[in-house]
């Protein structure tokens, strides 16, 4: 059967995306923020993931305001980079693995997960910037991917715990399916930002930390931080971390910690990032 053999979260920055594309990453303001990705990238190589689960939001490319869905799962067989008002990312194609994808959503829908189901949709540096952190420049991605877009931009976005759960269906889906496959579930977004208004800059270094320390081991104290905590501590955009419980939830009971990394700034956000592995 396919099993999830790791959890990865990872901040989603778009100007980690220029630096990559503009070849700046070893320029004295970016390396310290990709030094912290090559161990990751060297065990992304070593893992050879077939397939990864990878959890984001969309920036207004895919979806706008006249459709908002809170899940949608893409089931289509390949994405392009969208244009974000610059032209899109000189990056590859994202190659879906549609039969586990479709296998994934009748199970969620069946386990009362309203899914959105999406056969075309380009995908932004919600998505790309990941990828690109974790394997580079190559010309193809070696590996294919079922995005799963989550609304973290217009309130109201699913809670904590909503997500987590989420996490628990997409494990219990994978472990359905009958193929052998490695997969691997990724949580982008985040950490504390705030793009606009009075507070714009707001980075809360502490509150970021805490809550990597509790996505490791076997608590579950996360999923039940409430949305004005999320607004309070780490700003507008910080809501985004809910998007890493579902990568905790589909990990299990219990987790280890494989690489850390966190570093302030990168333009006017933290960046933090995670390598799990299921410790049941």
């Amino acid at each position: 059967m396919a099993r999830i053999t790791a959890g990865v979260a990872t901040s989603h920055v778009p100007l980690l995306g220029v630096a990559v594309d503009q070849g700046k990453t070893g320029d004295a303001y970016f390396k310290p923020i990709f030094d912290g990705y090559e161990w990751t990238k060297r065990w992304e190589a070593e893992q050879k993931p077939d397939v990864i689960v990878l959890v984001y939001n969309d920036h207004a490319s895919a979806f706008d305001m006249k459709i908002i869905p809170t899940f949608a799962i893409g089931c289509g067989e390949r994405y392009k980079p969208a244009d974000e008002g610059w032209g899109p990312r000189p990056v590859p194609e994202v190659i879906g693995h549609p039969d586990l994808a479709w296998h994934i959503a009748q199970s969620l829908i069946l386990d009362d997960f309203d899914m959105t189901i999406i056969n075309e949709m380009d995908v932004d540096h919600g998505l790309t910037v990941p990828l690109s952190m974790m394997f580079g420049t190559p010309a193809a991605w070696p590996v294919k991917i079922i995005p799963i877009a989550v609304n973290v931009v217009t309130y109201p976005v699913p809670s904590g715990n909503r997500c987590w759960l989420l996490g628990e269906a997409i494990r219990r889906a994978v472990q359905s399916f009958p193929e052998d496959l490695n997969v691997q579930v990724w949580g982008t977004g985040g950490m504390s930002h705030q793009l606009q208004g009075p507070r714009a800059g707001l980075i809360n270094a502490e509150w970021d930390n805490s809550f990597l320390d509790g996505m490791i081991g076997e608590s579950d104290a996360l999923r039940n931080i409430p949305h004005i905590e999320y607004l309070r501590e780490t700003g507008s955009e910080g809501i985004e971390m809910v998007m890493w419980l579902i990568m905790r939830g589909a990990l299990g009971r219990k987790t280890r910690c494989l690489h850390r990394h966190y570093h302030v700034p990168c333009s006017n956000t933290a960046i933090g990032h995670l390598v799990l592995e299921p410790a049941e």
